[in-house]
């Protein structure tokens, strides 16, 4: 088996993450590599993923685990080298399985040569490689921009006597857009790996690129519209409307090069939408066309509270509204968020409808590693911590440490059969080494997984097909998929028996293997955290 020349491979596909510093580390240092990740791809292949996004292995200071990249032509020490990066993309295309890697070009690191040079004065060849700005008169910074890690966006630089622009670490500063040069470099960065044979990019922070040209203040958000989507509840940054630090338009147009570069090498993109307020209207505009990028994975989904049927109906009422030709990439978790099954609460039997109604939604789908064995989130002794952003916010958000633990592929090994090192670079948490891959049998979390990635394979329609609106009655969602076939999709997202009656004509009953329930009559009871699938005859 080995991947096809498909320009449209992306349209409906299952995206496994995988976080290299947690997934096996294939040395004994305790930090995972990419020669590990091509150890466990054989997983990747038997769960049914039809590609991999890895978050980034780059030469890095590692201030924010690689998402402050001093080198992107380069892969750093810790995670192996360029020659274990082909062999892996050559390993996973021998099992039909894509590689899309991160591209985090927002901002570099503080120690990207780029920036050395930059800061050095005001008339370098790289001056304005960066955002740079003086100070109001008072000395204060040049706006009211805040950074999503805390404070403000702008770090005062002593040698060239201005700011420059931070819109998460003060070691991450931002990359000047509006200079031709960078969008060059930053393009030639993109090629680099395409030459290597990458398959596509997820596009960190991809309404980030841009900023006001003129620098104005953001307005304050009315407290009645802040919600905790972007940043925790604590972070002030839920505090403003972000009309000026990000979302320019001037983005529409990179992106249109963008995509101009990838598409003759048959790759794909997916851009992270980091906007609370404005999301699917981010994501209409920037996979509108066929000439930007092909998804946008907004945050709806992967919100604290837990999804409910008020909640699907909204964003797909929305998303019809705003982006009707959009391709969505849905994800319950990711290495930023408190993993799902913990964030929404979710028994055991909630967890697996959940599943199965993700499977069912129009779009593509990312599953976060960890999430088939039914991980929990790991809890992190603050002495453990190694996430920046839980350091500074303790005790009233923990940062993102409990989703990044290793994966846990043994019982018997308290490392989880990760590393062979004493420990790794984050404990393996003791609750989730009954999950562990090896007992992982019939009946598992695992198993599950897997019957309902092949069940999406075989009803095509699941992934490529039309989807009808979102029905809503109480705690029961509804609609349906139609393609080559039709089928009805109900779910009940929510913990009491609800009752949903079927439209006109004959049902098949689908997916008793998942456990859903048969629904081949007019009238189906669901019990709670339930689910039904028909067929139309």
């Amino acid at each position: 088996m080995s991947v096809t020349k498909d320009p449209d491979w992306w349209r409906g596909a299952v995206i496994y993450q995988i976080y290299p510093r947690s997934f096996q580390d294939s040395n004994g240092d305790g930090i995972g590599d990419l020669p590990g990740i091509t150890q466990r791809l054989e997983h990747v292949a038997k769960l049914g993923a039809d590609a991999i996004w890895i978050s980034p292995f780059f030469k890095s200071p590692m201030k924010d685990f690689g998402y402050d990249v001093s080198d992107y032509c380069d892969v750093d020490p810790m995670f192996g080298t360029l020659a274990d990066f082909d062999a892996l993309v050559a390993r996973a295309h021998d099992l039909g399985i894509r590689v899309m890697i991160d591209l985090v070009i927002s901002h570099t690191s503080d120690r990207h040569p780029w920036f050395l040079e930059s800061h050095k004065n005001r008339s370098n060849a790289k001056a304005d490689w960066y955002v740079w700005a003086d100070p109001k008169l008072d000395g204060t910074p040049p706006t009211n921009w805040l950074s999503i890690f805390g404070g403000s966006a702008w770090q005062w630089d002593a040698r060239r006597e201005q700011y420059y622009l931070h819109n998460f670490l003060t070691s991450q500063p931002d990359l000047n857009f509006h200079n031709p040069a960078v969008q060059q470099a930053v393009l030639d960065a993109t090629e680099f790996w395409l030459k290597r044979g990458v398959d596509g990019f997820r596009l960190d922070t991809i309404n980030f690129y841009f900023h006001d040209k003129h620098l104005r203040d953001n307005p304050g958000l009315p407290v009645e519209m802040r919600n905790d989507r972007t940043a925790p509840k604590v972070n002030p940054y839920n505090h403003q409307m972000h009309l000026f630090d990000k979302s320019q338009s001037e983005n529409l147009a990179f992106l249109r090069r963008f995509r101009a570069l990838i598409a003759p090498y048959g790759a794909a993109a997916v851009g992270e939408v980091g906007d609370s307020e404005r999301g699917l209207q981010i994501m209409a505009h920037y996979t509108s066309g066929g000439d930007k990028v092909q998804m946008c994975y907004p945050f709806e989904l992967l919100q604290p509270a837990r999804l409910g049927a008020a909640d699907l109906k909204a964003t797909f009422d929305q998303l019809a509204a705003e982006a009707p030709d959009a391709w969505p990439c849905w994800s319950y978790s990711n290495h930023d968020v408190v993993r799902h099954v913990t964030r929404w609460g979710l028994s055991d039997q909630a967890a697996r409808m959940y599943l199965v109604l993700l499977a069912c939604l129009r779009g593509s789908i990312c599953i976060y590693q960890g999430e088939e064995l039914g991980l929990p989130e790991a809890e992190i002794d603050f002495e453990d911590l190694q996430d920046p952003y839980g350091i500074e916010f303790w005790p009233e958000f923990k940062g993102r440490d409990g989703c990044r633990t290793p994966m846990p592929w043994v019982q018997d090994n308290a490392n989880g059969g990760f590393t062979t090192a004493a420990r790794g670079w984050l404990p393996v948490s003791p609750a989730h080494l009954p999950k562990a891959v090896a007992v992982q049998g019939e009946g598992s979390m695992l198993a599950y997984y897997r019957a309902v990635l092949a069940f999406r394979r075989a009803h095509p329609v699941l992934a490529l097909g039309a989807m009808s609106a979102v029905t809503v009655e109480g705690d029961v969602a509804w609609f349906s998929r139609s393609g080559d076939e039709a089928i009805f999709c109900a779910f009940n997202l929510g913990p009491d028996t609800a009752r949903v009656t079927l439209p006109e004509g004959r049902w098949q009953a689908l997916a008793g293997e998942l456990g859903g329930t048969a629904a081949a009559g007019q009238g189906v009871d669901l019990p709670a955290w339930g689910f039904a699938l028909a067929r139309k005859a």
